[in-house]
């Protein structure tokens, strides 16, 4: 088969690729080459060609942004926010039904909820004991008792929770709004996950473009003071990396002006960009330090059950300030306890979990409120 020769003699485009990227290649190869297709019939309304301009919806929009804080495991709602009195009523009674037979029926035995509720705020929702500083906020919630899933093995349930089906390969929730919408920001991704330490079940198909462009996929931030490989350049000089930028630019035009319109190209280019404003963008995105003693105090950020989902949601703030579309946040890893999923000591699990979301939830709801930001950020929290 003839081989075409891109880029003329000396270098090739790849290699030019690999030398020019150094720094930033861990961060454009999550999500380098969109799908032609879907890019081709996306470019036409976008006037700079950016995949993650911002777009105009069909409907006037409530939200400008989301927090989904992805609980692993599922809570279980008659310990949360859907109290059932029956059950606490009947519990250690007989079931008096035919149950189909699983793994997970060694008792035929009722078995109530361990944890009090109490009706909160102007509303009056019953809110769990193990959810005090949530259940301050209840007037702002909206208490959802009528999902239903049909998927209880948690990979197919985790696919169906993110993207509507339990099977693998279709886009995530943060895929489709930030296809849908594009973002606000020009310097960090449109759909961010802050990784606590374990993927859940699914792996990072849950946070999948599926069959849009892989532009919309999700970025991980993992856990620790590298959030983001490769996002230090290299190069002793920015000047140095831009030119390198200027560079691969022209060289993608040669091909462009000999191929016409080709929009993997273009994505690529877009993404080493957005790569390199990251530099600048992320570690002051991470400086925490400029917030108020009092915010710290608020998320909890100064004791150790509730330091590490603070800092999430105070860093899922700062997101969707600087135009963040949608952020997905996931619990604390805790050593030798399955997240939300007690299959054993059920009083003790949930209690550990709640202690260390409960105070941070709050705190996230009540700074987005102080900010001007609630009544414009969709906060969805469910497992």
């Amino acid at each position: 088969m003839h081989r075409v020769d891109l880029s003329g003699p000396g270098i090739s485009r790849r290699e030019m690729l690999c030398r020019c990227a150094n720094g930033l290649g861990g961060l454009a190869l999550a999500s380098l080459l969109a799908d032609k297709f879907a890019s081709a019939a996306m470019g036409a309304t976008l006037p700079d060609a950016s995949p993650l301009s911002p777009r105009t919806p069909h409907y006037e929009p409530k939200a400008k942004s989301v927090i989904f804080l992805f609980m692993d495991g599922g809570p279980s709602q008659m310990d949360t926010f859907d109290p059932k009195p029956r059950l606490t009523k009947e519990s250690g009674q007989k079931i008096p039904l035919q149950t189909p037979t699983t793994v997970f029926n060694i008792t035929d035995k009722i078995f109530g909820s361990p944890f009090q509720f109490r009706r909160y705020g102007g509303c009056g929702a019953e809110v769990s004991e193990l959810f005090p500083h949530v259940a301050a906020c209840v007037d702002d919630l909206v208490i959802i008792r009528s999902m239903v899933a049909d998927h209880s093995e948690h990979t197919a349930a985790n696919y169906f929770m993110h993207s509507g089906s339990g099977f693998q390969g279709r886009p995530s929730m943060g895929a489709w709004v930030t296809y849908g919408l594009g973002s606000e920001s020009r310097n960090l991704p449109g759909f961010i996950v802050l990784e606590s330490g374990l993927i859940p079940p699914g792996g990072l198909d849950l946070f999948g473009s599926g069959f849009l462009p892989a532009t919309f996929q999700g970025t991980l931030f993992r856990k620790g003071a590298q959030p983001i490989a490769d996002v230090k350049p290299r190069e002793e000089r920015v000047e140095l990396q831009a030119e390198k930028l200027k560079l691969l630019r022209r060289l993608n035009q040669g091909v462009l002006g000999r191929f016409g319109e080709v929009s993997e190209i273009e994505a690529t280019i877009s993404n080493y960009e957005l790569a390199f404003r990251m530099q600048a963008e992320v570690p002051d995105l991470l400086q925490i330090e400029g917030e108020s003693e009092a915010t710290r105090k608020l998320y909890g950020l100064d004791e150790p059950d509730t330091r590490e989902f603070g800092l999430q949601c105070l860093l899922a703030r700062r997101m969707v300030e600087r135009g963040v579309r949608f952020v997905e946040l996931l619990p604390p890893f805790r050593q030798g306890l399955d997240r939300w999923d007690q299959h054993g000591s059920l009083e003790k699990g949930h209690r550990i979990n709640a202690r260390a979301v409960d105070q941070p939830i709050a705190a996230l709801l009540k700074d987005l409120k102080s900010h001007g930001l609630l009544n414009q950020t969709l906060v969805v929290w469910g497992g």
